[in-house]
């Protein structure tokens, strides 16, 4: 019996599917297995190209199989999705993968450390925090607007509401709704301090890292930045440019050409939306420094600005960044302030 040279894995919380070829590109193998049979399975065959989904679990999956000898490779599932031949099942989905990973032009995820994971928990937490508090202080003003109190903007609105509900002397809450209101405070001010510990410790990890403090040099980015690049691109030389990149983070015009004509539309927000989320807001920064003090070593940025609006030249501003991190995380040279953002 032939052994199979390619495996094609579909993994689950609990069913994992597996497809098998031999060299000759036969199918030797179809095989259902428990989540507890995979590490045994794949322990006692030889070494072997193994597909994976870039999916939940993937890099976890991916670790264990290469410590057993395998080579493992992680597709986006979008790029796997156009083999599989007719209807969606998890055996349709393993024999895609088998035949998605032998393809040339195929790309790959790079696998994941436990470290560089566990940055991504800790980012991925702080955003849920994030999303809480802007929750809770929005229900505190809607609660609050509905018996006439109202505050301006901003955090120091919100601090005086907050004063408002612990002082407790005004009369226009009733009493069952103040009850309410400090149940909400509580769950802001805990939160506030959550995502103060959250910050501390993605402050204290940035510090830790050389590559992430090196990226921190670049105008525009900060050690929130920073370090979720280095915990998002385990290896920049799986993109042949910074465009490539760029591209993968969403921050491209999508295009739509035909007949030798170029027809660049708006950004494809594909990929990561967390990042381009922190590299359009430190872009955002950039500009308003820009503003306040004058052009001075970014006349690019300042010429942009004369021809488009401030949102259109941060798009274009973090498209420079990400760039520029890239040759960065790819190179061993450290940024050259000396160098204006223009010649970058």
């Amino acid at each position: 019996m032939q052994l199979a040279t390619t495996i094609g894995l579909d993994i689950a919380k609990n069913v994992f599917q597996v497809h098998g070829v031999a060299a000759d590109g036969s199918v030797v193998l179809r095989r259902r297995l428990r989540r507890a049979q995979v590490l045994k399975f794949f322990a006692a065959r030889p070494r072997c190209l193994v597909g994976i989904e870039a999916c939940a679990t993937a890099h976890h999956w991916g670790r264990e199989l290469t410590k057993l000898g395998h080579d493992v490779r992680l597709m986006p599932a979008r790029y796997v999705k156009p083999y599989v031949k007719r209807n969606k099942t998890d055996a349709a989905d393993a024999e895609a993968i088998c035949e998605a990973v032998t393809r040339p032009t195929m790309r790959f995820v790079p696998i994941k450390t436990t470290d560089q994971q566990s940055v991504q928990t800790l980012h991925r937490t702080r955003l849920l925090f994030v999303h809480h508090r802007v929750r809770l202080v929005n229900a505190i003003r809607a609660h609050l607007a509905e018996y006439g109190i109202v505050a301006g903007v901003g955090r120091r609105g919100i601090d005086a509401l907050m004063q408002l509900i612990s002082a407790g002397e005004d009369s226009r809450v009733p009493a069952e709704a103040r009850e309410c209101l400090l149940a909400l405070a509580g769950q802001l001010a805990l939160v506030t301090r959550q995502i103060a510990d959250a910050d501390r410790r993605i402050l204290a990890w940035h510090r830790s890292h050389a590559l992430s403090r090196k990226l921190a040099a670049i105008p525009g980015v900060g050690p929130l930045i920073a370090s979720a690049l280095v915990a998002a691109v385990p290896d920049p030389r799986a993109f042949r440019s910074g465009r490539d990149l760029s591209a993968w983070i969403g921050l491209v015009p999508k295009q739509y050409s035909t007949g030798g004509k170029q027809r660049p539309g708006s950004i494809s927000k594909a990929g990561d939306r967390y990042l381009r989320q922190l590299l359009v807001v430190g872009a955002m920064s950039m500009i308003k420094r820009v503003k306040i003090h004058g052009p001075g070593r970014h006349p690019w940025l300042a010429s942009l600005l004369d021809r488009r609006t401030p949102k259109i030249a941060a798009v274009a501003l973090a498209n420079k960044i990400i760039r520029i991190a890239w040759a960065l995380m790819s190179r061993p040279d450290p940024y050259r302030p000396d160098r204006p953002l223009a010649a970058a």
